[in-house]
Formats: structure tokens, sequence, C-alpha cells
């Protein structure tokens, strides 16, 4: 019989053969929890069974990302961080030129929107972009359709509905907000990084990584922001050692590029 180490060696090919995805990048601990909670759903005694299962459908490697990914969103999460990013940070970013944003990892697509309507309050004329990336392709799709429920919507204030359409129970991000996002697929781990951003929105995404993935993309967001630009983190996300890649701390859970 294999053993556990081989058998889980074994499933991280087979995951890493299907979808790209290295399950090593994600702390072990929790992987674990969720890999044991997926054979128990599937009645699967050990790793080498469902490594066979996915090597015979590759739907179930498919399902295995799906709860591995977590694309939980809201718009504005944390109002008063993003209060802060609008009253204080865009505007020491923004000199009348187009202003670049990349929100990293934007899941259902609530995070890239908000920062829109941010910018479109923010900067006059509309001078801005946004890039929207993520790893999942069906949330990248959900995300550019843009409709969501109410209950999504549950931090945004009245004067921000201009933004949004009625559609019977749910709701449609404007078409002047949509315009303003570009969705890409990408993959934090392994894909190059984009370059000269003046703002980059990464949160509640890293925590779910292995240290030595978490300061990859740190040094990649360092390295993506063009000098002056400043880094917006979750408020679970600190960087213990900003200065060693290039960063200086602003706010708690926003960094500088120097």
């Amino acid at each position: 019989m294999m053993s556990r180490d081989a058998s889980y060696a074994l499933l991280r090919r087979r995951v890493l053969d299907v979808t790209g995805i290295d399950i090593d990048s994600y702390r072990h601990q929790q992987m674990e929890r969720r890999l044991r909670a997926l054979l128990d759903r599937f009645k699967v005694e050990d790793y080498y069974t469902y490594a066979k299962m996915i090597e015979r459908d590759p739907e179930k490697a498919r399902e295995l990302w799906d709860f591995i990914t977590i694309n939980v969103s809201e718009f504005f999460r944390n109002p008063e961080r993003w209060r802060e990013l609008r009253e204080k940070v865009v505007p020491s970013l923004y000199s009348g030129g187009p202003l670049r944003a990349w929100s990293a990892g934007c899941a259902n697509g609530a995070e890239p929107y908000s920062l829109a309507i941010v910018l479109q309050e923010a900067c006059p004329g509309g001078q801005y972009s946004v890039l929207a990336t993520d790893i999942d392709r069906k949330t990248l799709e959900r995300a550019r359709a843009g409709v969501y429920e109410e209950g999504d919507l549950k931090n945004v204030d009245w004067t921000r509905m201009k933004y949004f359409e009625k559609m019977g129970e749910r709701y449609s991000v404007s078409d002047t907000v949509r315009s303003r996002v570009r969705f890409e697929y990408h993959d934090l781990l392994s894909d190059e990084y984009p370059s000269r951003m003046d703002l980059v929105v990464c949160r509640n995404v890293v925590i779910y990584f292995t240290e030595q993935a978490k300061e990859r993309v740190y040094r990649g967001f360092a390295a993506a922001l063009r000098p002056g630009g400043v880094l917006f983190l979750g408020e679970t996300e600190t960087i213990f050692n900003p200065v060693s890649i290039g960063l200086e701390p602003v706010t708690p859970f926003f960094y500088r590029r120097v």
C-alpha cells in the first residue's frame, strides 16, 4: 500500500497536471483540512484513490479547485479602509494623468468594481483604468457579467447606488463602471506581473499561501508598482519587513513603493 506522503505527492502531481495549480504553495494544514472534507464528500478513503479519480475525471479536479479557492467577496468590504483609500491614498497618487490600478485575486468582481467607483469619484475626468485578475476562469466570467445579489451590496451607501441598475431581485453594475475594468486570467504564483502600476489591491488572498509563496507574491507586487505607487492589503495581512522588498508602511494595510 502506498504511504500517506507518497499518495499526497501523487495527488499533488495530478492536480498540477490537470489544473496547473501547485497545492504545495498553499498552507499545508488548511489544504489538508479542505482535502479531507472533499474525500469525505466523495466517500474516498485516501489521497491515492482521489488522485486516480481526478486522473479519470478532470471535472473532479475542477471541483477540487473550486473548493480550494475562496471566491467570497462583497462591495467595499471593510468600508473604513475604502474610505481611507478614497480620501487619502488616491489623492496622493493622482497627478492629473491616467491612473493605473490592479485588483489581484479579484474573485467575483466586487473588489475591482468597488475600486473603479472610488477612482471615478476621486479622479476628475475619469482618467483611470482597472486591471482585474484571478486564477478561476468561471469566476472571471461571473465577474465580467457584473450582476450581484442584494447582500453583496450591503456596504454600498445610497449615494453610490447610481452605479447600479436594479434587475428584478438583483443588481447590475452600470456600464460606466464596467467599461473601466478589464478582466484577465492570472496566476499570482507563476505568471509574469504587470508593471508601472499606481495602485495594487490584493485583499484576503495571500493569507492562504505558505510563507515562501507570500514572499514571492509581495516581491512581485512591489516590482509591479511604480516608485510612489501603493499596495493595499486585507485586514488580516501584514508585511513584516516591507523595507527588504522596497516598500514602506503608509498606514495599516497600505504600503508605498520606495
